[in-house]
């Protein structure tokens, strides 16, 4: 039977962890078993193994990719066991998650490349001095053809093809590998391995998550909970953050870039930023919010105070004020005394669009930098150039604006 009379704080504490771990979460199984996990550990004084897994299969992080890792760090601050687990086996197969087509495996040297450079920037987000940095390649490897079929044996097609990236594929007459059966099911054996009490991932990644429990149960040890965040939605505020998309904002870009970068976005996507990006507590977010809606509070303030926060989590707290003094000096204030990004360009002259798009990289296509400079966003030296076809002299020191948030120094 279990005990009601509670200790007052540890059930204080309780409630403090949930709220935590719980903040901007999208999906959770389970919230009531969470609490009893946190209960548990603060009555026996044993910390929670908590685990992310990644595979090594790229190298930039933006404040996307961050969103899992964060969280990952909240249960170091309160005491926690993470366990920052690195595929070194499993990038060998590719996560088919949300691939329309089977991934190629990564080689060795490509693997470990880009495990360093990962780890690097890691570092900005987690304590590495209290995070245990484990390898998959270390218990897969081990295993034996007997063992993978006993693994094998626990799950069904019938279950496998629930996966709707699988089903999609398909239903498309898709090609879809045995082997990538086989990640999820890895995937969850991982959490055997390490003996997890809580796995983070993506809301995409719930399915292999799942699996975790399914082995687990299997194995006789205690399910893991699986919370999952939600995935971040790009500057754009269509696509989801991505590199490919020049919708991110890289975690070491310079503190200027990064806060410009921030002042792009909407006022209705700024409040989710401001949920899963950064510290800000919730009650403070909800009076800003409540301040934009009721006229008290202007919403440019509000971003402002975002980028602020954004940038003091991968640089410092003076590189945020920096940051938006900047900001203010050169899109409020039109100061032109002030550091601005440059861009070399060797040609003498230049069309309009060549220099929005090949040469500056403002926009990925032709129709956005034509767009822009119809309706008279397109400015060399303050003065607009509307004509789609100009040619642009290109000149030392002078300054190159892309509406209301890019802006760039030529120099020779």
């Amino acid at each position: 039977m279990e005990n009601t009379e509670r200790n007052p704080q540890v059930e204080a504490e309780v409630k403090r962890q949930l709220e935590a771990f719980t903040r901007g979460v999208e999906d959770l199984v389970s919230e009531k078993e969470l609490e009893k996990k946190i209960r548990k550990s603060l009555e026996t004084g044993k910390p929670l193994t908590v685990k992310l897994g990644i595979d090594p299969t790229g190298s930039d992080l933006h404040i996307g990719h961050a969103v899992p890792l964060r969280k990952l760090k909240q249960f170091q601050e309160m005491g926690h066991q993470v366990k920052f687990l690195i595929g070194t086996f499993t990038a060998r197969i590719g996560d088919p998650t949300g691939k329309t087509e089977t991934r190629k495996m990564l080689s060795a040297e490509d693997i470990a490349k880009n495990i360093e450079t990962y780890l690097d920037q890691v570092k900005l987000i987690l304590d590495m001095e209290k995070t245990d940095v484990v390898y998959n390649h270390e218990w897969l490897e081990s295993l034996g053809l007997e063992d993978v079929l006993k693994l094998l044996s626990q799950f069904t097609v019938q279950q496998m093809i629930q996966r709707k990236d699988f089903s999609d594929r398909i239903k498309a007459d898709k090609p879809v590998s045995l082997i990538e059966f086989m990640y999820p099911i890895l995937q969850g054996y991982d959490s055997v391995a390490i003996e997890a009490d809580v796995e983070l991932g993506a809301t995409e990644q719930k399915f292999n998550l799942l699996r975790g429990r399914d082995l687990q149960k299997n194995a006789g040890q205690e399910q893991q909970i699986c919370l999952m965040m939600p995935i971040l939605v790009g500057l754009d505020g269509v696509e989801k953050m991505s590199k490919s998309l020049n919708n991110y904002i890289g975690i070491t870009e310079a503190p200027n870039d990064m806060f410009g970068k921030v002042m792009s976005i909407s006022d209705e996507l700024m409040w989710n930023y401001y949920e899963v990006a950064t510290d800000v507590p919730m009650d403070e977010i909800k009076a800003l919010k409540e301040g934009v809606e009721n006229g008290s509070v202007h919403p440019m303030d509000c971003k402002k105070r975002l980028g602020s926060e954004i940038v003091t989590i991968y640089h410092n707290a003076e590189e945020g004020a920096k940051a938006r003094e900047w900001f203010e000096n050169v899109f409020s204030k039109r100061n032109m005394d002030v550091d601005l990004p440059e861009a070399k360009i060797e040609a003498e002259e230049i069309g309009v669009i060549d220099l929005l798009v090949k040469e500056l990289g403002f926009f990925k296509g032709t129709s956005d930098a034509r767009r822009l400079i119809q309706q008279g966003g397109f400015k060399v030296n303050d003065e607009p150039i509307k004509d789609v076809k100009a040619m642009v002299k290109i000149e030392d020191g002078m300054i190159v604006r892309a509406g209301k948030k890019k802006i760039v120094k030529i120099v020779k």
